[in-house]
C-alpha cells in the first residue's frame, strides 16, 4: 500500500471517529464537517500527501458543505 493511500484511509478513519461527536450538530454545522474531512482526503489523494493539498482540500470542501445545507 503507497503512503498516500495509507494517509487516505487513515484520515478517512479519523474522520469517522470524530463525526461520531456531532450528535449535538445542525445539519449545516455537519455537512460543514464532512465536507471539509472529504475534501482533505481528496486534497492529499491529489497533491500526493501534501500538507498544503490537504489543508487546500478541507478548505474548499468545508466551503461546498456548508453552502449546500443553507436554507
Amino acid at each position: 500500500m503507497k503512503t498516500t493511500q495509507k494517509f487516505a484511509l487513515g484520515m478517512a478513519a479519523a474522520m469517522l471517529l470524530a463525526l461520531g461527536g456531532c450528535a449535538g450538530m445542525s445539519t449545516q454545522d455537519k455537512n460543514t464537517a464532512i465536507g471539509a474531512g472529504v475534501g482533505a482526503v481528496g486534497g492529499a489523494v491529489l497533491t500526493g500527501g501534501s500538507a498544503v493539498g490537504t489543508v487546500g482540500g478541507a478548505a474548499v470542501g468545508g466551503v461546498v458543505g456548508h453552502e449546500i445545507s443553507k436554507p
